[in-house]
């Protein structure tokens, strides 16, 4: 059982050094993965808590209201 996940580690390890076009397309990857999540959130998901709540009470209020309400069509 133990030699189950060595296996899978070498063969990973192996596939990723004898790619040669692949090693590009994961930089690319990494690249893309790293301006959705770092460079789109800094303009489009700006912190709504932060900016209209002055402190954490008001702002845990804020949030427990919002998960405890109950949905328009019900």
């Amino acid at each position: 059982m133990t030699a189950l996940p060595k296996q899978l580690y070498l063969f990973y390890r192996d596939g990723f050094r004898a790619m040669a076009v692949g090693k590009t397309l994961w930089k690319i990857i990494a690249i893309k993965l790293f301006i959705m999540f770092a460079v789109l959130k800094l303009f489009f998901f700006p912190n709504y808590l932060k900016a209209n709540f002055t402190n954490e009470h008001d702002r845990a209020g804020h949030v427990l209201e919002n998960l405890t309400r109950m949905p328009a069509g019900r």
